[in-house]
């Protein structure tokens, strides 16, 4: 069902995440002969963990998988069709986190999926950011982890790094 994703979820010590069935997000790679380079979203304010960089992304709905999730919220957020992009992989990169039954209205099994994709033709693609952004960068691979990064992002860049290296080789 559409937006029915929408909604908190157990997260790690008492925390709550967004995303009643998880959530996804879209390293989308334009792989230029500079050297490959990622879309990436400065989030508004009043996000959760706004003002820090991280992926188009946000909670999947019951009857998505992560990677129609990804999609779906990176056109929301950025403008990009679904048409324009190549999925090469998706690692859950957050998660799962266990139902807490000091809170049992909130879902358990949360996780975060990236999903790995690199744009048609190798170029950076034109974005129209909505107002979940301040702003939307393509920003080189190997510079992503000098932005403010949302912590759990933070965390997993190095491995999403590899991973996006060993794909495009």
């Amino acid at each position: 069902m559409i937006g029915d994703g929408n909604g908190w979820a157990a997260g790690p010590r008492g925390s709550k995440v967004w995303g009643r069935f998880g959530a996804a997000g879209l390293f989308l790679v334009a792989n230029l002969p500079t050297g490959p380079e990622v879309l990436m979203q400065h989030r508004a304010l009043w996000t959760n963990a706004g003002g820090t960089w991280a992926l188009p992304g946000g909670a999947r709905d019951s009857m998505e998988s992560p990677v129609q999730a990804a999609i779906r919220e990176a056109a929301e957020e950025t403008g990009i069709r679904a048409a324009e992009v190549e999925v090469l992989d998706s690692l859950v990169t957050a998660g799962p986190f266990q139902g807490d039954p000091e809170r049992p209205a909130l879902p358990g099994g949360w996780t975060y999926t990236t999903v790995i994709a690199r744009t048609f033709h190798d170029d950076r693609l034109a974005t129209i950011r909505n107002e979940e952004s301040v702003e939307l960068r393509w920003v080189s691979l190997d510079s992503i982890q000098d932005l403010p990064l949302l912590p759990a992002f933070s965390r997993s860049l190095p491995s999403l790094q590899e991973k996006t290296l060993e794909l495009l080789s």
